[in-house]
C-alpha cells in the first residue's frame, strides 16, 4: 500500500475529492498560522529587547541634549555677531554712564553726546565677552529676542521713567513759572 492515507482512502472509495479537498487546504491554513503566530520569546530574548529599547531611548535624550546644546551655541554666536557688527564706537569721554549688571553698579566713561544717546534711549549697553559694548535700541530687541541677559541697560525699561511719566501727567495743568528764583 502506497501512497497517502488520502490517496488511499479515495481509491477505496471511502471518501470523495471534494472533502480531500477542503482537508488539505484546512491543513494550510492551519501551517500559515504557526508561521505567523510569533514564536515565545525567551526571557534572555525579553532582556536583550528591553536593554536595546532603553539604549535606544538613552540614546535618543543624549541626542536631543546634544542638539539643544548646538542651537544654544548657534544662538551665542548670532547675537555676538549682532554685536560686533552693529556695535558703535566711542572715544573715552568725561562722562560717566553708570547701569547695573546683576544688581552690582557699573561705570562706563563716555562723551557728552554718546550718554544723551543712551539716556534718550537710542543706545543700549549690552555684554561683549567681559566687557560691554553700546548697540542701537533696534539691535538691543533683537538680541532680547535671542536671550535676553545680553542686554544688560536700555533707558526705556527703566521703572523709573513710567515713574516719571505718571508724575508729570499729574503736574501737567500746572504752570511752571520762568523767573522762580531760588
Amino acid at each position: 500500500m502506497k501512497g497517502s492515507l488520502q490517496d488511499q482512502l479515495l481509491k477505496a472509495g471511502l471518501a470523495d475529492k471534494g472533502s480531500a479537498k477542503q482537508a488539505r487546504a484546512e491543513k494550510r491554513k492551519r501551517q500559515k498560522q504557526k508561521k505567523k503566530a510569533a514564536p515565545e520569546l525567551s526571557e534572555a530574548q525579553l532582556a536583550a529587547e528591553k536593554a536595546a529599547e532603553e539604549k535606544r531611548n538613552k540614546d535618543k535624550a543624549l541626542n536631543q541634549a546634544q542638539q539643544e546644546e548646538r542651537e544654544k551655541k548657534a544662538l551665542v554666536a548670532q547675537i555676538k555677531q549682532l554685536i560686533e557688527v552693529n556695535r558703535q564706537s566711542f572715544n573715552r569721554g568725561d562722562v560717566v554712564l553708570n547701569f547695573t549688571d546683576d544688581n552690582v553698579v557699573k561705570r562706563m566713561y563716555v562723551t557728552d553726546a554718546i550718554h544723551t544717546l543712551v539716556v534718550d534711549a537710542r543706545l543700549a549697553v549690552v555684554k561683549y565677552g567681559a566687557d560691554y559694548a553700546l548697540v542701537p535700541v533696534p539691535i538691543a530687541d533683537k538680541i532680547a529676542e535671542r536671550d535676553s541677559s545680553f542686554v544688560v541697560f536700555r533707558a526705556d525699561d527703566r521703572p523709573e521713567n513710567e515713574a516719571k511719566s505718571e508724575d508729570d501727567d499729574w503736574y501737567a495743568e500746572y504752570d511752571i513759572p520762568d523767573d522762580l528764583m531760588w
